[in-house]
């Protein structure tokens, strides 16, 4: 499907559930693999075996005293990653969230935008989401479009001469990644815990 066959609207009512649906999965594809990656530096493992020891003098079970603090661990990651993309975002001052529309009207995506947090003109993506069975079809690349669109106008209406598009991402979400540095975008700081970064930040002057 080619992007030319897609078109993007303000959700509606009616798309409510598809669209919590698609967030949910798009979060369920990265969360397990964000997990690893955060659970297996150097500090989180040196937490987790201080935990493990010290619920051996607790616990009469050496092997749950091994598991409950991983277990734990992983939980707690995934409940973040499900209530910072999980969910839908309050309506923002740029419109939305919208969605993208295949001339069948079946909705395969999502996009929801913010205006950015430090003076100027510009966006932040807060979520993009595109439906399993639609992926590598060029969704993902249209919805950014009108996004950048979007971070454009915004710009303009406050007489800023150029705009910039912030778009953060999950460090396991290599196929993000790869199609927004394919778009133009560089990945310029993020966001974790103790020195590691979980979350990287894409931008793009437009």
């Amino acid at each position: 499907m080619a992007p030319g066959h897609l078109s993007v609207r303000e959700m509606r009512e009616e798309d409510k559930a598809l669209v919590l649906e698609m967030l949910k999965a798009g979060v369920k594809d990265t969360e397990n693999r964000v997990a690893l990656h955060a659970l297996t530096r150097p500090p989180a493992l040196l937490l987790l075996a201080a935990a493990s020891s010290g619920l051996r003098f607790v616990l009469a079970s050496c092997a749950l005293a091994l598991l409950l603090p991983v277990l734990l661990a992983v939980a707690a990651v995934k409940l973040g990653l499900r209530a910072r993309w999980g969910s839908l975002p309050p309506p923002g001052g740029l419109g939305g969230p919208w969605v993208a529309v295949q001339s069948s009207g079946d909705v395969c995506g999502v996009l929801a935008l913010a205006p950015r947090a430090s003076a100027g003109g510009g966006a932040r993506v807060t979520r993009l989401s595109v439906s399993r069975r639609h992926r590598r079809q060029g969704v993902g690349t249209r919805l950014l479009a009108f996004a950048e669109s979007r971070a454009r106008a915004r710009a303009g209406g406050l007489g800023e001469p150029q705009a910039q598009l912030v778009v953060p991402v999950a460090v396991a979400a290599w196929g993000v990644a790869g199609m927004l540095e394919g778009c133009g975008y560089q990945a310029q700081g993020g966001w974790g815990c103790m020195g590691y970064t979980l979350v990287r930040e894409f931008c793009k002057d437009l």
